[in-house]
């Protein structure tokens, strides 16, 4: 017996890669119009790629302090996929639903924790 298959479902080669690859715009633009966080930490990211770019400091030492920045935003659209997904099956409060929410939540807070670490000790080595 064979299972359904999604009408969604990716197609084969280059046309599966340029039609990935235009999803992913979408989401990237769904997620500046309606998602207030991630316009926020998609600021910060322009603001310190650009402070790290400029910045005395290796190669390395600025792909580390881009890279954190880059999963902060990476962490974000998840979290935002996950609420999407939670507001999607019911509006209605349930302990299931919060867990979720604030799961993805915990998540940006330590990619956050994470990228403010790097940047506290590429500086401080750098500075002092």
């Amino acid at each position: 017996m064979s299972k359904p298959v999604s009408e969604f479902k990716s197609k084969s080669g280059l046309k599966r890669i340029l039609s990935a690859f235009f999803y992913s715009v979408d989401g990237l633009k769904s997620a500046w119009r309606h998602e207030h966080a991630f316009r926020q930490e998609l600021t910060l990211f322009i603001v310190g790629g650009i402070v790290a770019m400029l910045l005395p400091i290796s190669a390395f030492q600025k792909l580390a302090l881009v890279g954190v920045l880059v999963i902060v935003l990476i962490v974000e659209l998840i979290n935002s996929a996950i609420e999407a997904v939670v507001d999607r099956i019911s509006l209605e409060r349930h302990p299931l639903s919060k867990n979720a929410k604030d799961f993805g939540s915990a998540a940006v807070l330590l990619s956050c924790g994470l990228a403010l670490a790097t940047w506290a000790v590429v500086l401080f080595n750098r500075f002092y």
